[in-house]
């Protein structure tokens, strides 16, 4: 008897030496007994943290002495801590700096690969690397890089007689820094997702738009944007999602001073998730790091679904109403 059997209730033949089967669940429990290992770890460290911070979100409590009850005061406070909304300022900023320029280019080097003949394996495994690679040691080298004084864009800016730029201390240039390092972790991974959604799409479209005379612009904006607007879409929210809950980037790049403050001079750098961390684990706040924590859970929410209604559209613009279109014109 299979399991899928066994779960509908249907018994292949009585037992050989004449027994009856169980009744009820007991004829089950070694299915349960088999799958609740994972339900148990889930309960754990899913469930249990998620119940624990809302539960800790209306706490005063500094990790060791008694959890004081305290009612909204954390969320009122949230509301006027001008540190929280600077560190929202800070992230949405960072965000929009790395995921507009990371997508587009996710979707040129994933045509690139679709149509490039020679060497597709090596660009692939090359571009999927970063997403690899510890991203504590990339940051490290990489802010040597960035470096006010000693770092290479630096040198070479006075090389050419540019100036300097302050990449650790201009309120701007740190935002740059910081998210030109995930575009660069990141634009890879995004770059295999776009060429796995393009590689679903028919041939005939392509060759429908050649036979019609279209370039290879023409191709890219008109026919493989629309056409993977749901890679683009998921490449979108989950860029979103890793994009609010930055933290080892800036936290590595700017390291935590004496006085406990995060996010190099005046706390430019600082976003959500490093506020969090502050305001948690340095200052020993972890109440108002639990708001703090619902609050952007809130904030996710609320751009996947700005993000949905941009970028989501009809569900007949997906892949596979692509391909009936291309056949039909194909014809």
């Amino acid at each position: 008897m299979g399991l899928a059997d066994a779960l509908r209730g249907r018994t292949a033949k009585p037992p050989p030496d004449g027994s009856r089967p169980l009744p009820g669940w007991r004829r089950y429990w070694p299915m349960y007994t088999a799958v609740s290992p994972f339900f148990l770890l889930f309960a754990v460290f899913g469930v249990f943290p998620v119940g624990f911070s809302i539960y800790l979100s209306f706490m005063s409590w500094d990790g060791i002495g008694e959890a004081r009850p305290i009612g909204w005061e954390n969320y009122a406070y949230l509301v006027t801590d001008s540190d929280f909304w600077q560190s929202i300022g800070n992230t949405l900023i960072i965000w929009f700096l790395s995921t507009v320029p990371m997508v587009f280019l996710a979707l040129v080097i994933a045509y690139a690969l679709h149509t490039t003949v020679r060497f597709k394996a090596f660009y692939r495994v090359a571009y999927f690397v970063p997403n690899v690679t510890s991203i504590v040691a990339m940051t490290l080298v990489l802010g040597s890089v960035f470096s006010d004084s000693s770092g290479l864009l630096n040198s070479a800016l006075r090389a050419i007689n540019s100036g300097e730029v302050g990449w650790l201390s201009d309120p701007w240039a740190m935002k740059i820094s910081v998210a030109a390092i995930t575009i660069w972790r990141w634009v890879g991974y995004n770059a295999i997702i776009c060429l796995a959604g393009l590689q679903a799409i028919s041939s005939d479209v392509f060759e429908a738009a050649k036979v019609d005379g279209a370039d290879n612009r023409q191709t890219f904006f008109r026919i493989t944007i629309p056409m993977l607007r749901p890679v683009i879409l998921f490449v979108a929210v989950t860029s979103t999602i890793g994009g609010l809950q930055l933290f080892t980037e800036p936290q590595v790049l700017f390291p935590v001073d004496d006085n406990g403050n995060v996010g190099g001079p005046g706390g430019e750098a600082t976003t959500i998730v490093l506020y969090l961390y502050q305001q948690a684990f340095i200052f020993n706040r972890f109440g108002y790091g639990a708001a703090v924590g619902w609050a952007l859970f809130l904030l996710i929410a609320v751009f996947s679904v700005i993000n949905w209604r941009l970028i989501g559209g009809r569900d007949e613009d997906a892949i596979g109403t692509g391909k009936r279109k291309g056949k039909s014109r194909a014809r």
